[in-house]
């Protein structure tokens, strides 16, 4: 027997003249797959084809040959009618309270640069799946000048524009010049863009220093043929912006879906994110509501970054293993709820790093390779009536001191309810004093499934008294309060 596994000897013998408990149950009762089953309803982004029509533009009874002669022949409140396929056109809106629609579908505005430029040279230095000088903390969020670059395809710089059932596809390939599908200038208040396309673009929707825009039920494709996922823009891109609504989207193929960069008092509602770096990035962002999104298959599903009050509720995120593979990634946050949302076979379900007064509430953490990780630099974090299921490592805190997370649920404890009020007697360690040594000592980790480890890990649950380092849950729920067994499929 090694000296770590000796140490505990004499408390484990101690431990077992002690614990014998009448009446206990496992709730563990169900078993884990080694992936879990998610079909998400997305639209189809792959089979839709862009009509080979030519394209005409109607304002006021007047037919037009281009866009931008009709755009500029439209009067304030005046509406576009487009049908067919624009070849080659680079858009500027500069009369207010236009719309631009479509009566054929889809009619196309093509801005023909992803067609014949070449693709980026990816020999930057930085590292797959990272922005030039992003080494996944906390860096610089990305600005730039009001102007769009020449290969945007639309550029909206009047204010109350709408964008209805339009398809604006092949921008430039550079993230440097910030070429998009459609740029809002700080002159393009209210603008709206409902039921439309932008695909094979770099940047999706720009949004400069502008307030009041919704964006609904968009579909938004990035260049997917450019690697790494640092050379693609983002899907919608909000730069000192405030009361942005963004709801139904379904966002792919880019580098982050949704990005706040200065943006506060804004909502992202119901949107469908996957195949990304991250789903939603948020930087220096404050008072946003984050509700009832899905975010699948990406490196990280959601992550908030230097921001207070946040309201993270009902969101989704499910396989998102990337590098660092993180549900949700809450780093340097403050006063923050995230309650409500699903973590579901992810590396971390969340990981709270650097952060203050966040309240962690009644989430499904399952399957994940570890379910919440809370790092020293964490404060006055609340964690109660979550569903801790199958993650291969419930909870994980390298701290010092104990930590209370009363009123969990957790499918590996000992359950017995004595007074029928849903809670267990019993008390469960998730993290203790073994994992501790394990994580500060990794030669000790082979000795962690011991007879002797076991023991500790038993008085740590049975006796109170061993205040030792990491989590405790001194109520913990019997039942799961959330749907678990649906990922499993049948």
């Amino acid at each position: 027997m090694g000296t770590l596994e000796t140490g505990f000897v004499a408390l484990s013998v101690l431990v077992l003249l002690g614990t014998a408990v009448g009446g206990v149950v496992v709730a563990d009762d169900g078993e884990p797959t080694d992936r879990v089953t998610f079909d998400p309803d997305v639209r189809d982004v792959d089979s839709f084809e862009p009509t080979e029509r030519d394209g005409t533009a109607v304002v006021d009874g007047t037919q037009y040959e281009s866009v931008q002669s009709a755009v500029d022949a439209a009067s304030p409140g005046d509406t576009v009618t487009l049908e067919g396929r624009f070849e080659d056109e680079r858009v500027v809106i500069r009369t207010p309270n236009v719309t631009l629609t479509s009566t054929d579908g889809f009619a196309v505005i093509d801005g023909g640069a992803g067609d014949s430029a070449a693709a980026p040279d990816d020999d930057d230095g930085s590292p797959d799946g990272k922005a030039p000088g992003d080494d996944g903390a906390v860096g610089e969020a990305v600005g730039s000048d009001s102007e769009s670059s020449n290969d945007t395809v639309l550029s909206v710089d009047a204010p109350g524009v709408t964008l209805d059932g339009v398809w604006v596809r092949n921008s430039g390939l550079s993230a440097t010049e910030q070429d998009a599908g459609i740029w809002v200038t700080d002159n393009g208040s209210d603008f709206r863009l409902v039921d439309s396309r932008i695909t094979d673009i770099t940047f999706g929707v720009w949004l400069h220093e502008t307030d009041g825009a919704l964006l609904r039920n968009n579909t938004i494709v990035g260049h997917e043929g450019v690697y790494p996922l640092a050379k693609r823009g983002n899907g919608i891109h909000l730069f000192y912006t405030s009361d942005v609504r963004m709801e139904e989207n379904a966002i792919t193929g880019v580098r982050d879906g949704i990005y706040f960069s200065w943006a506060s008092e804004s909502h992202a509602h119901g949107n469908y994110m996957w195949d990304l770096r991250f789903g939603v990035h948020y930087m220096y962002s404050d008072n946003c509501v984050l509700e009832g999104n899905v975010a699948f298959d990406n490196e990280v599903g959601f992550a908030l970054m230097v921001s207070r009050n946040l309201e993270i509720v009902n969101n989704t995120a499910v396989n998102n293993t990337g590098p660092s593979g993180h549900g949700i990634q809450v780093l340097q946050i403050d006063d923050t709820v995230i309650n409500g949302n699903k973590l579901v076979g992810n590396v971390h379900g969340v990981h709270l790093d650097n952060s203050q007064r966040i309240t962690l509430e009644d989430n499904l953490l399952m399957e994940n390779r570890r379910g919440a990780h809370i790092t020293s630099g964490t404060r006055d974090a609340e964690v109660h009536g979550n569903s801790f299921v199958h993650n291969d490592r419930q909870a994980f805190t390298p701290m010092r001191a104990q930590k209370h997370w009363d009123g969990n649920y957790w499918s590996d404890a000992r359950s017995a309810d004595l007074t029928g009020d849903g809670t267990s007697e019993i008390r469960h360690r998730p993290e203790g004093l073994v994992e501790v040594i394990a994580y500060r000592n990794p030669e000790a980790a082979v000795f962690t499934n011991s007879p002797a480890f076991d023991a500790v890990r038993m008085a740590e649950s049975s006796f109170p008294i061993l205040e030792s380092p990491g989590v405790v849950d001194n109520r913990p729920l019997v039942e799961a309060e959330h749907d678990w067994r649906r990922y499993y499929g049948d």
